[in-house]
């Protein structure tokens, strides 16, 4: 099992490499331009993500299809992710990881626009699509749309479920001394009540979840910023300064090359964010919209809170925490993480198990539903409650077993659901223009799709 996981590991290091850095970064560099810097229209994006259009094809609300994807998207990755972006590449890999968020809103937005370019109406009269569904109708790729599926069933397996499900029963352990088996069957029953009453339920459940935990934990990263306020304006200074030199800055800092804190920086908010990964698409399809444009803005503004602001909160949070108190540990992220929020009384222990907790169960719901589309993509509806089950019990099994090797089988099928996608969006990078001409750039975002 050792020398498996060891072989596991150097295929996901391979995959999640310089190669696949460049790829994702210079996509979100490229529609970024190609697109005339669709970041512009964040605030219409925001304003029309808590809107009805009323009377269009779909299946749940632009809020409820932006909610699914944020529940899927922000996880543990915010937290520990961010505080290992800065252990492993100093605190230069915070402004990495925020420009990352910002040029990867652009991507988003292209995603989210194919997704309701080439969305299908199945024969219950539910919307369905996704990157397999341009692969297949955009680019005729029908080989590649069904490797997408396969990959994206088998994380939603991984990433999406049994890891999640082991960070909450290891959380509730360390810090309430609850049994994992106490907390998986706790997960299960949780995760049943809402999946089993498909994509509306779910949509519904993370409508109220997400805006609650995400405002939790924001105000409370704002508290705790507060109490740091001495060293907020030092912790921006390392930030930038590291960022761009070759040494670390300040007192205790771990130095770090400009290419160390790039690369972890960038890695951390593309992980994060998943823009590129091709998952938000899935859910953005189901969306009731009136034309392709409007849902791919609200798309956008998904990334824009996941890591333009959370992420970015976490690493001002754990870069601010560490010029306070420079007795932590900021050798290990997970350590970090735990030591920078404990520091501050009554809140941040608190605080961060609440945070922990909350995203990786929004985590387990989002990702259901992309497995779940994937499998009906490849073997059709009659697969839909039989993998509603197997997801359910391996959440119980997530929380009870060592799943190391589950971790690395995950990033890698993360990078393959991502080299498909990215090759959609770039190869119809001209439909992208087409459409985001015909509604944005000549100001019809109320016309309805044709």
């Amino acid at each position: 099992m050792d020398t498996l996981n060891g072989i596991i590991s150097g295929i996901s290091s391979f995959l999640w490499g310089l190669p696949m850095i460049i790829m994702l970064l210079g996509t979100h560099i490229f529609l970024t331009i190609r697109l005339r810097f669709p970041q512009r229209k964040i605030f219409t994006a925001i304003k029309l993500s808590v809107m009805r259009d009323k009377g269009s094809s779909g299946d749940v609300s632009q809020f409820g299809a932006l909610a699914t994807a944020l529940a899927a998207t922000i996880g543990t990755g915010n937290i520990i992710g961010v505080a290992t972006a800065v252990s492993l590449g100093g605190p230069g890999a915070v402004l990495w990881c925020w420009l990352t968020g910002v040029f990867g809103i652009a991507t988003k937005y292209a995603e989210g626009l194919l997704a309701i370019k080439y969305r299908v109406r199945t024969k219950e009269g539910k919307m369905i699509g996704g990157p397999m569904y341009a692969l297949e109708s955009g680019l005729g790729w029908k080989w590649m749309a069904v490797l997408f599926a396969v990959f994206t069933a088998i994380a939603s397996f991984g990433i999406g479920n049994t890891v999640q499900a082991n960070a909450i029963a290891t959380i509730a352990h360390s810090s309430y001394s609850i049994d994992p088996w106490i907390s998986g069957i706790v997960i299960c029953g949780l995760t049943a009540a809402v999946i089993l009453g498909g994509v509306k339920s779910i949509a519904r459940v993370c409508g109220m979840l997400v805006p609650f935990m995400a405002l939790f934990y924001v105000f409370g990263c704002i508290y705790i910023l507060c109490v740091n306020h001495t060293y907020l304006i030092p912790a921006f200074k390392v930030i930038v300064h590291d960022a761009f030199s070759p040494a670390a800055a300040g007192g205790g800092l771990v130095g770090s090359t400009v290419m160390m804190a790039a690369r972890y920086g960038i890695a951390r908010g593309l992980f994060s964010n998943e823009s590129g990964l091709g998952s938000a698409p899935i859910v953005a399809a189901a969306a009731k919209t009136k034309n392709p444009v409007r849902q791919a803005l609200v798309s956008s503004s998904g990334t824009f809170w996941d890591t333009v602001v959370i992420c970015a909160l976490t690493g001002l949070v754990i870069v601010s925490s560490i010029l306070a108190y420079p007795d932590i540990d900021f050798k290990d992220g997970a350590r970090l993480t735990h030591a920078a929020f404990s520091k501050i009384p009554y809140i941040g222990s608190p605080l961060l198990s609440f945070g922990l907790l909350t995203f990786a169960f929004s985590t387990i719901l989002g990702w259901s539903y992309y497995g779940e589309k994937a499998v009906e993509y490849l073997k059709g509806k009659r697969w839909t409650y039989p993998y509603r089950l197997f997801y359910i019990i391996a959440v119980f099994i997530g929380s009870i077993a060592n799943l190391q090797i589950v971790w690395n089988l995950a990033d890698c099928m993360n990078a393959l659901m991502a080299i498909p996608n990215l090759l959609s969006l770039l190869l119809l990078n001209g439909v992208i223009v087409h459409e985001t001409r015909k509604y944005l750039w000549r100001d019809r975002l109320d016309r309805d799709m044709d």
